[in-house]
């Protein structure tokens, strides 16, 4: 018997969901808005969305896929006036015990709710929040604390009281699971709710859940603090949530204090300098001598950030003292943390302190065991050379910048080269040619291809900064002398340095010197080495005459692509075709 051609798309959706394997119904769940456009606005409300409603699938895959598609789902329905039936199928998706579905379901819900009409909201949202949050199941009265701030705003005045006192018993709820739900949608609830019951009723349920017996929820409570406190009025969040920061510092579980110490520029901007300076140093240098590495280090991270917010004098009295201990503290993950954000404390403490402080923490990390601590510092040293001018930097930081030249760890030795050009360029050329200019061609022979790749961008950008006259006289004649070396790993990387150079250098130069030492390669016997002169001499064409071109280049390319390697026929027949189209055009 034939199928009802209407009944069709809802009969194959209602065979594929039942189907035994997993992945048809979770093809079918991704095709539902394709279903829903066939059955059309009405028969996807009375068919298609109740039908959903009690198709309680056991696998979470299906759930969270009906749950996203759900939330799109408006235009199909018949748009903003229905909204209000796709909320069952997502709230029965609100209490299933897979964390996933139920956050996808509460997204769904909110992009629902923000567009639905306020009496809509009032009449169907609402009684669902009250619903979920009464459920005798935690994962519905978890789900319920994050759509609070959708139902808030368009309730009457009774309603609004109602909903806040239900959010103040989730807040004390049993289910610890339910409370750290609870405090982390406090601040969203909260940006809601009108000034005079945010002192009277919010207050109190933040009170409770920073004294909460579980760290999980006073940790939560932490991020609460910087939210509430650009609530409230500066005078009220000094008197209620400074002293609530000050006693989370000194908390006795270390997951708490470390969420203080992340946290703590925000607590700083949402408290105002002036308690800052008062309150919070003394607990920020606590948190920077904290018996747990973890702390120490969220602590350390954000020293730079918190002195900007101190009078350099402050920054110098209470918090070096504490900067000169964690650069010797035990953890390497420590100083590492310090090493990456202590640049920036130069300009914030001025020359004459950062000389006579900050230079020796600098130069102690320098030389510190752990490579990523050494690297933290070489990247930022131009913040300080910024403060203390390059004469000091040169004295007193140099040395150890040509020690680190020769470090066992690549990343470091990389780190240096990408360093050497601004280095250059504030050193000047003598300083450059006196102390640096050896380490330039010595990285070109290193072991490592990244620092020898590395070392030949080095060469072209040094060129670039001191020009061409320069680079002749300094760069070109040692480059020149390695290309005899016996290992063809390092007569590539000549071969790629020439390459680099010759755009920087010009035609005439390039003539002259670099093109016949690509052309004696290409007699070498390694094959790598030939096929790379195909490629090196295809970038060369357009930067020499046309009869350079014709009469020295091509010829080469010609015999190279008669070589008996195959690679290096590919390549040469490739140069020659590109050569041959540079010489018609400049015909």
């Amino acid at each position: 018997m034939a199928i009802n051609e209407p009944l069709y798309p809802i009969a194959v959706l209602i065979d594929e969901l039942r189907n035994e394997d997993i992945q048809l119904r979770l093809n079918s769940i991704k095709k539902l808005s394709t279903i829903a456009r066939a059955l059309g606005e009405e028969r996807t409300r009375k068919e298609l969305i109740p039908f959903l409603s009690e198709n309680n699938d056991d696998d979470d895959e299906v759930l969270m896929g009906m749950a996203e598609e759900l939330g799109g789902f408006i235009p199909y329905v018949g748009g903003v006036e229905y909204a209000h039936v796709l909320l069952p199928p997502l709230e029965t998706l609100c209490t299933v015990e897979e964390t996933c579905v139920r956050n996808k379901a509460v997204e769904s819900l909110c992009r629902i709710g923000a567009q639905m009409k306020e009496n809509d909201l009032v009449d169907w949202f609402a009684p669902l929040v009250k619903r979920l949050a009464a459920g005798e199941w935690f994962t519905s009265r978890v789900s319920s604390c994050s759509i609070f701030h959708i139902a808030y705003p368009s309730a009457p005045n009774q309603l609004k009281g109602e909903l806040r006192s239900i959010y103040g018993h989730l807040c004390q709820d049993d289910m610890p699971m339910v409370r750290r739900a609870a405090a982390t949608s406090l601040g969203k609830f909260s940006a809601t709710i009108e000034p005079s019951n945010l002192k009277s009723d919010i207050m109190p349920m933040f009170e409770e859940l920073t004294q909460d017996d579980q760290d999980s929820v006073r940790l939560l409570a932490v991020e609460g603090c910087a939210a509430l406190g650009k609530l409230l009025k500066p005078e009220d969040c000094v008197a209620q949530i400074l002293p609530v920061i000050v006693n989370f510092s000194q908390d006795k579980s270390w997951r708490v204090r470390y969420m203080v110490a992340n946290q703590l520029y925000e607590l700083c901007e949402a408290v105002g300098a002036e308690a800052t300076r008062t309150d919070l140093v003394p607990a920020y240098v606590r948190l920077l001598h904290d018996n747990e590495a973890e702390v120490r280090i969220a602590a350390a991270g954000k020293v730079t950030k918190f002195c900007q917010i101190l009078s350099p004098e402050l920054a110098i009295q209470h918090i070096l003292p504490c900067v000169k201990e964690l650069s010797s503290d035990s953890s390497q993950h420590v100083r590492s943390a310090l090493a990456s954000v202590i640049m920036g404390m130069a300009p914030v403490l001025g020359k004459d302190a950062t000389i006579e402080q900050l230079l020796p923490v600098f130069l102690s990390l320098l030389k510190d065991e752990f490579p990523d601590v050494r690297l933290s510092i070489i990247s930022k040293l131009d913040q300080v050379n910024q403060v203390i001018g390059i004469d000091l930097l040169s004295q007193s930081l140099l040395p150890a910048i040509v020690e680190l030249a020769e470090d066992r760890h690549w990343r470091v030795r990389l780190a240096i080269i990408e360093y050497i050009p601004l280095l250059a360029n504030q050193l000047g050329v003598a300083f450059f040619d006196e102390k640096l200019g050896s380490l330039c061609m010595q990285w070109l022979e290193d072991k490592v291809f990244t620092i020898r790749d590395a070392a030949a961008n080095n060469l072209k950008r040094l060129a670039e900064e001191f020009g061409s006259e320069w680079a002749m006289q300094h760069i070109v004649p040692q480059v020149l002398e390695k290309i005899s070396n016996q290992h063809y790993l390092y007569r590539m990387t000549i071969l790629q340095a020439i390459s680099l150079l010759s755009p920087v250098m010009g035609a005439e130069i390039t003539c002259e010197k670099l093109l016949p030492v690509v052309i004696s390669l290409s007699k070498d016997r390694v094959p790598n080495i030939k096929f790379n002169v195909a490629k090196v001499l295809q970038s060369l064409v357009p930067l020499v005459d046309k009869s350079v071109a014709e009469g020295t280049i091509r010829p080469c390319l010609v015999e190279l692509s008669e070589d008996p390697d195959v690679d290096v026929r590919y390549y040469a027949g490739e140069a020659l075709q590109a050569c041959d189209q540079v010489i018609v055009k400049s015909s």
